[in-house]
């Protein structure tokens, strides 16, 4: 299994921009649909954005529709998460995992079917 890295996290202030980057040396994601999740203080673990493996199709929370887009360089091995007009509600730690066998991120995008968890990027939305 490849250990996933996140990193890109940060302290902004509302309405502020930041962009997430997930990779691994390990082996290639080409294969693998791959999906960001958080988790606030005291919340459980959601699915915020998936993206299958050519990148042909995504989901998205309802929260984050229109503010966070989620796109993949397979070629850098790299899974990015571009969030915009960034709330406090969108604080929490953010994790990326992968799984192969995913086929319908759709509905899929959950925290139990993905594994290859990396070890998360601090999220803070703070004024």
């Amino acid at each position: 299994q490849s250990q996933l890295v996140e990193s890109g996290g940060g302290v902004v202030p509302p309405g502020g921009s930041l962009r997430l980057s997930c990779r691994t040396s390990e082996r290639t994601l080409d294969y693998y649909s791959v999906g960001w999740f958080r988790q606030a203080p005291g919340k459980e673990r959601e699915g915020v954005s998936c993206i299958n493996s050519s990148g042909g199709m995504t989901y998205y929370a309802d929260s984050v529709k229109g503010r966070f887009t989620i796109s993949r360089d397979n070629a850098a091995n790299t899974v990015y998460l571009q969030m915009d007009n960034l709330k406090p509600e969108d604080t929490g730690v953010y994790y990326c995992a992968g799984n192969p066998m995913i086929y319908s991120v759709q509905t899929q995008c959950v925290p139990a079917l993905f594994h290859d968890w990396g070890r998360g990027t601090q999220v803070t939305v703070s004024s």
